[in-house]
């Protein structure tokens, strides 16, 4: 019963500037993401990791950089899987304007059937992520056993579309869902169904640190208090 622990990037320089980055190059950390990064560290001292991925986009890796600067020796691994979704034609756009057309309402309200001019469908994008953080979770837990930790750093739509399918729920719910950006999300896939641990948190993550297993799981009868 590996941990995964999904981190969104940092606030960057596209969302204070309204933009809907997608996989625009160049998109930096502003000094706000930046300073949320910086406290990545901290916030995940104690916590070890079998693995660190991210997606190839600037602002992940640049997120990603103090927690690895903290750990020598730690390895990233870039996928390409976990990148933000593709919009195509959208792609750099402002959002105020992305707003008027007639397919906004679809990715709001019916993503599942949402396809970008140029690009990805929103059910491709979900496809792809889930694929990838369950091949990585399988080969966590084969190399480095159950109580393996491994952290990958994302973008906000793919994380809620990864816990949208840990959670069941069908991916036009995914927009329910909210993860600021340079929050912890921490699921647990066992081998009867996944756990969500943590949504979009900014506070202490100690609670993440691994100890002894105790019981079957989160949802053990009596509240699951001494599970992992």
């Amino acid at each position: 019963m590996a941990t995964l622990i999904l981190v969104r990037h940092g606030r960057s320089t596209a969302n204070t500037s309204g933009l809907l980055a997608g996989r625009t190059p160049g998109v930096a950390l502003d000094e706000r993401g930046a300073a949320q990064a910086a406290g990545l560290p901290a916030r995940l001292a104690g916590i070890p990791f079998a693995a660190v991925v991210s997606s190839p986009l600037e602002r992940c890796r640049q997120t990603l950089a103090p927690l690895l600067d903290a750990r020598p020796g730690t390895e990233l691994v870039t996928d390409e899987r976990i990148a933000e979704c593709d919009y195509g034609e959208w792609t750099g756009r402002k959002l105020s304007e992305l707003n008027e057309e007639p397919l906004m309402q679809v990715v709001q309200q019916h993503p599942s059937a949402a396809a970008f001019p140029g690009g990805e469908t929103m059910s491709a994008m979900q496809a792809r992520a889930v694929a990838c953080v369950r091949e990585w979770n399988e080969r966590i837990e084969q190399e480095h056993g159950e109580k393996a930790v491994f952290l990958m750093c994302s973008h906000g739509d793919i994380i809620k579309a990864i816990v949208a399918d840990a959670l069941g729920l069908h991916l036009d719910l995914f927009q329910r869902l909210h993860v600021d950006p340079c929050s912890v999300t921490a699921l647990s896939y066992t081998r009867l169904r996944p756990y969500l641990l943590k949504l979009g948190d900014t506070e202490d993550l100690g609670g993440l640190v691994p100890r002894e297993a105790a019981g079957d799981g989160p949802g053990t009868v009596g509240g699951g208090a001494g599970a992992p």
